[in-house]
C-alpha cells in the first residue's frame, strides 16, 4: 500500500508516492495550473503512470494547499459571516473589527455584543442573554450559512459559547456551520475573534479544496484511499475537521517543507531552507516539528492569534531576477519570472538571468543548457552568488535565537541556487528528494491534538494539572485521527503569568501519533 503526498504551491505543485517502508518510491514536480485541480489530476496521472503502481493501493492521499491564504490576501470566495461577540457590558468599549479593512470587513453582514462571559478566573461576568442570543440568529436566519461566536475569556470556560452554539443550531438548523473562538485561537480576546470570523468566513473554501481533492482522486481510480489535509503544526487532519477549521491550512506548504525536511535528512533539529520558484521560507524545526511563532499573526492585514509556524519569507528563488546596476554592483530579486522559469530562464531558451542561471554558470549544478549562460562574466556572476549568500545568511542570523552556528538543510527546487558554505552554519545537508520536500513532509506527517489553557496551581496541583492537559492532548489527537496506541506528548508549556493574581499559569500540551 502507498501514500500520496501532494502540495500545491505558488510556483509548482509537486507529488511523491511513499510505501509502507516510508520509502519514496516515485516524486515529480510540475508547474501550477491556473486551475488548481487540472493540475493536481495531471500530477496524480503521471506520478502514477511513472510509478508504475495501481491506483487501487494508494490507501492514504495527503494535500497542502494555498487555497485559504489566497482567499483571505485576494478577497476571492470568501462566504458572508453572522458574528456575535459574548462580553457586554465589559467589552463593548473595542466594536468587533475595529483594525479590518473595509474591502474584508464587508464579509461580516451583521454583528451584536451580548451579555455574557467571564473574567481572567473562570467567574462569571455576568448571566448569559439567551434572549439576545436567539433574538439575533432569527434576525440572520436565511441570510447567512456561517456564524462566528467569540467570548471574552473563553479559553478558560467556553459554557457560554457552547450554549450560543446550541441556541443558533435551534434557530438556523443544524446545516449551519459555527465557528467558536475557544477551538481556534489563544489568549486575547481581538485576535482570537478575529481569527474566529475568518475561520468562518472560508466555510466556502473548505467546502471547495476538500471536495475537489476527493473528486481529483476519484477520477483517477483512487477510491479506497483514506484523504487528509495538512495544517500548519506540520501534522495532518481530516476532511471533517479541515471543513471545521479550514484557517489551520494556513502556511501548511512550509511546515510540510520542514517535516520533509526533517525525514529526509534524519535531524530533529535544525533550520530549514526551503527555497521555491519566488521565495524562500526559512522555519525551524523543534523535536521533529515546526517551532511555533509566539506572536501575533497577520492574515491579508488581519490580525491574529491562532497557531502558526515561526517563517521568515524573503524575496530570493530561483526564479528571482538578477540585474546589475550602472554602478557595478548585481542585485538577485526580489521579482521573480515565478513559474515560468522553464521559458524565461537562460539555460531553457529565455532571455531573462535568473538566480538558477548563476548556479548553472557557476557548475554548482547542471541543469538545462549550460552554453547558454557560458556569456556571462565570471565576475558578474560572482557578484550575483555574493547576494545571494548575503540574503540567506542574513536570514539565518534572523532565526536563530543564540550565536551558535547551527545545522541548515536546504529543500525546495530552488535551493541549487544556494552555496553550501553559508556563515552562521554549523552543516549544510542537502538530503535526497530535496525538491519535493514539501509534498513529503505531507504524505509522512502525524496527526496532532493540542490543548491550551490557563491553571491556576493553588486550585489544582500542578502535577494534577499537566496530567489532566496531557489526557485532553491525547484525546485530541485520537478524535483527530490518531491511532491512540501510537499517540506521545511532544511538546509541554507552562508559563507562569506574573500579571494574573495567584499562581496562575498558561499551560499548552501538543500530543500527536500516527494515521490509522
Amino acid at each position: 500500500m502507498y501514500k500520496l503526498g501532494i502540495d500545491v504551491g505558488g510556483t509548482n505543485t509537486d507529488a511523491v508516492l511513499i510505501n509502507e517502508s516510508l520509502d519514496v518510491v516515485a516524486e515529480i514536480k510540475s508547474p501550477t495550473s491556473a486551475d488548481i485541480y487540472d493540475g493536481i489530476v495531471e500530477s496524480i496521472r503521471t506520478i502514477l503512470s511513472q510509478s508504475g503502481v495501481n491506483p487501487k493501493d494508494v490507501s492514504q492521499a495527503m494535500l497542502g494547499t494555498t487555497q485559504c491564504t489566497n482567499a483571505i490576501v485576494e478577497r476571492k470566495h470568501l462566504a458572508h459571516v453572522a458574528m456575535m461577540r459574548i462580553g457586554a457590558p465589559a467589552t463593548v468599549g473595542v466594536p468587533p473589527m475595529v483594525d479590518w479593512e473595509e474591502d474584508i470587513r464587508r464579509t461580516v453582514v451583521a454583528s451584536t455584543i451580548v451579555r455574557g462571559g467571564f473574567e481572567y478566573d473562570g467567574k462569571e461576568l455576568t448571566a448569559l442573554d439567551e434572549d439576545g442570543i436567539k433574538e439575533f440568529f432569527e434576525e440572520v436566519r436565511g441570510k447567512v450559512e456561517s456564524i462566528a461566536i467569540s467570548c471574552v475569556f473563553s479559553t478558560v470556560r467556553n459554557e457560554h459559547e457552547l450554549r450560543a452554539a446550541e441556541i443558533c443550531r435551534e434557530v438556523m438548523g443544524e446545516d449551519v456551520h459555527i465557528s467558536i473562538s475557544s477551538e481556534i485561537g489563544s489568549m486575547g480576546l481581538i485576535e482570537r475573534e478575529n481569527a474566529t470570523i475568518l475561520n468562518a468566513a472560508l466555510f466556502h473554501v473548505a467546502e471547495s479544496f476538500t471536495e475537489g481533492f476527493a473528486k481529483s482522486l476519484a477520477e483517477m481510480g483512487i477510491t479506497d484511499a483514506d484523504i487528509y489535509l495538512s495544517q500548519n503544526d506540520g501534522t495532518l487532519m481530516t476532511m471533517d475537521h479541515a471543513r471545521r477549521y479550514p484557517i489551520l491550512t494556513i502556511a501548511c506548504g512550509p511546515t510540510n517543507s520542514i517535516r520533509g525536511a526533517s525525514y529526509l535528512s534524519k535531524l530533529e533539529n535544525a533550520l530549514v531552507i526551503d527555497v521555491g520558484g519566488t521565495t524562500t521560507d526559512l522555519g525551524v524545526i523543534q523535536n521533529g516539528f515546526p517551532r511555533e511563532s509566539s506572536i501575533a499573526a497577520t492574515i491579508g492585514g488581519v490580525r491574529t492569534n491562532f497557531r502558526m509556524p515561526d517563517v521568515v519569507t524573503i524575496g530570493l528563488g530561483g526564479g528571482s531576477i538578477v540585474r546589475e546596476k550602472s554602478d557595478g554592483t548585481v542585485t538577485v530579486g526580489p521579482d521573480s519570472v515565478g513559474y515560468e522559469i522553464m521559458k524565461k530562464a537562460l539555460i531553457f531558451g529565455g532571455d531573462t538571468i535568473t538566480a538558477t542561471d548563476i548556479a548553472v554558470r557557476l557548475s554548482m549544478f547542471d541543469l538545462g543548457d549550460k552554453e547558454k549562460v557560458a556569456h556571462l562574466k565570471e565576475d558578474f556572476a560572482e557578484k550575483a552568488m555574493a547576494a545571494i549568500r548575503s540574503l540567506a545568511e542574513d536570514a539565518i542570523d534572523a532565526m536563530k535565537v543564540s550565536s551558535a552556528d547551527v545545522d541548515v538543510i536546504l529543500v525546495g527546487g530552488g535551493s541549487i541556487a544556494l552555496p553550501q558554505d553559508l556563515e552562521g552554519a554549523a552543516s549544510v545537508i542537502k538530503p535526497e528528494f530535496f525538491g519535493t520536500a514539501n509534498a513529503i513532509g505531507s504524505a509522512i506527517s502525524k496527526v496532532s491534538g493540542i490543548v491550551e489553557k490557563l491553571i491556576d496551581y493553588d486550585s489544582t496541583p500542578r502535577e494534577i494539572a499537566l496530567e489532566e492537559a496531557k489526557e485532553e492532548a491525547i484525546k485530541a489527537a485520537a478524535d483527530a485521527g490518531a491511532v491512540r496506541e501510537t499517540i506521545e506528548i511532544i511538546d509541554v508549556e507552562d508559563v507562569p503569568l506574573q500579571y494574573y493574581p495567584g499562581n496562575t499559569n498558561r499551560v499548552k500540551i501538543k500530543a500527536a501519533g500516527d494515521l490509522k
